[in-house]
């Protein structure tokens, strides 16, 4: 890598930010970045160049990009080094990148380079490029461009990599199902932002999402239900409408490798042992009563839980070995959250194996629970994820906590010295009200401002130095009661998550609200062009 001596004493000294130029707007902020004189010109005379086989597929992805600056595409070579004006993306295993997604990015008047260790960290650094572009390079359309666009990008040096290792965004898909291609367009958004995992909540009470090819009726009856509440939970009132939908596995499949492309990592969810009324509606004899019941038409937690028996121990690790197939993610989320005991307190079968485990009581079945799919996981090689309500009763031996109900999970896994995920609802649910204002959309509950999600930090100020190792960074989750539609989960997610981003990537020193509020101006003419339907209320 060639460093400029500004960048070398920014590691060393601090930031020289100069985000006054109308040129330089990008989020998340960048580690370090230099703005120089002059620009490099996007015309038809450059070529896109790449230095290795594997970065083929991300040179078309940026030719595709810039799709709006010449509809006829631009040549792609596979070569190191050239004389010829263009864009060069090198991969250079240099022991200088001090993480495998950092990126060097350089624009002169000849030419465009983006150096990196690793094929993420040139996808990152093009995520950049595309901010110092004009908005319109936004468009999909090059007829709807104005002529007066002069793609040009400020001559400038910029070096970057991400302060967490995991930033996440979570889309529930249960509680309302969305098509393929919304799903394709939420990956594109978090991955534009550098976002690098994609949690997706496919079962739960209302609803199961998966097709498992050996459990059938688990999307001919599980993924539909007779009805749903209409307005806030408790108003009794229902739409009387039948309603579902689930993804086979071929969509499954596209999706993920949809997202690899991104290079996010799709992390999915199982619901166990709780939240699994759909899956107990579809298959009576994984409840603790063999009883009938129906697919959850309202919202909030159920006494229905998977009883511990060996039936239904078989169940689920056929299932899990369907999503294996499916999901190459190390990670497989297994929720065990609001798991209410009632039926456990009163099932024989339930009771039997607490005194044949020599358990205390029916949280410490739950984690025998839990620590029979870890283990089941493990031996296939994964981990798993699980809400904070898993270290009730006994962490499982490798579990990462996922820590919602405020930090304290968290820091508790964390002194265990096991990985944690911070999500706390109060900063990073995203299926919060955004403003104080009566002509907002229906919310589950809570304000949770812009402000406040920029604000967080992700690492607890209890936590030592090496406790705080164990925080490999945060999510926002975004569940889906109250939304309807795509257009209603862009609401309520945008510009949230670019203002998450920034928590997750830039250091912490270096953020700072009125900035980033100036940063994120242009980011909403971005989102008008990528049709997505933003809340409007940090605009100008």
């Amino acid at each position: 890598m060639r460093f400029s001596l500004h960048l070398v004493l920014f590691l060393t000294t601090g930031s020289v930010w100069a985000f006054q130029s109308p040129e330089v707007s990008v989020i998340p902020k960048p580690v370090a970045m230099e703005l120089k004189n002059g620009a490099f010109t996007i015309n038809d005379d450059i070529s896109i160049f790449y230095s290795v086989d594997s970065l083929e597929p991300i040179a078309s992805y940026l030719n595709d990009l810039l799709f709006v600056t010449n509809w006829k595409g631009y040549n792609i070579y596979h070569e190191t080094r050239s004389e010829a004006k263009g864009i060069y993306l090198q991969l250079n295993d240099d022991s200088e990148f001090v993480h495998d997604e950092a990126y060097e990015l350089r624009v002169t008047g000849d030419r465009i380079e983006i150096e990196a260790q690793s094929p993420a960290g040139i996808f990152y650094g093009i995520q950049t490029l595309r901010q110092l572009l004009p908005e319109q390079i936004e468009h999909t359309d090059p007829s709807l461009v104005t002529r007066d666009v002069v793609w040009k990008v400020p001559a400038i040096e910029i070096y970057d990599y991400p302060r967490f290792q995991y930033r996440g965004m979570h889309l529930d898909v249960a509680r309302h199902f969305f098509p393929v291609e919304f799903v394709k367009k939420y990956i594109d958004l978090i991955a534009m932002y550098k976002y690098n995992r994609f949690h997706w909540h496919l079962t739960e009470d209302q609803g199961w999402r998966i097709e498992i090819k050996q459990y059938p009726l688990l999307t001919e009856v599980a993924a539909w239900r007779d009805s749903t509440l209409i307005g806030n939970y408790g108003t009794g009132q229902y739409d009387g409408i039948r309603y579902g939908g689930y993804y086979t596995q071929d969509e499954i499949r596209e999706i993920v490798a949809y997202a690899n492309e991104r290079f996010v990592t799709v992390i999915p969810e199982i619901e166990l042992p709780g939240h699994s009324t759909a899956a107990i509606a579809a298959y009576p004899e994984l409840g603790c009563f063999n009883q009938e019941i129906d697919v959850a038409t309202t919202w909030g937690v159920f006494y229905d839980i998977y009883c511990p028996k060996e039936e239904t121990f078989e169940f689920l690790e056929n299932v899990l070995d369907e999503v294996m197939e499916l999901f190459p993610s190390t990670y497989i989320h297994i929720g065990g959250d609001e798991a209410p005991k009632k039926q456990w307190e009163e099932s024989d079968v339930a009771q039997e194996v607490i005194r044949r485990e020599g358990l205390a009581d029916e949280h410490e079945l739950q984690s025998y629970f839990v620590t029979r799919i870890e283990r089941y996981l493990n031996s296939h090689g994964r981990q798993i994820i699980g809400w904070d309500e898993i270290l009730e009763g006994g962490l499982a031996p490798r579990a990462t906590v996922m820590s919602w109900r405020g930090e304290q999970g968290g820091i508790a896994a964390a002194k265990m010295n096991h990985d944690v995920i911070m999500t706390p609802n109060d900063t990073n649910y995203f299926d919060h009200y955004q403003a104080e204002n009566d002509t907002e959309p229906i919310a589950i509950c809570c304000l949770t401002t812009l402000e406040d999600v920029y604000a967080y930090e992700p690492v607890p100020a209890e936590l030592s130095e090496e406790e705080a190792k164990y925080v490999l960074g945060a999510q926002g989750n975004v569940w889906t009661e109250y939304m309807h539609t795509g257009a209603k989960v862009e609401y309520m997610a945008f510009p949230r998550v670019i203002g998450l981003s920034e928590v997750l990537w830039t250091p912490k020193s270096d953020k700072e609200w009125d900035d980033f509020l100036i940063r994120l101006q242009p980011q909403f003419s971005r989102m008008d062009y990528l049709t997505v339907n933003a809340a409007q209320h940090y605009r100008d």
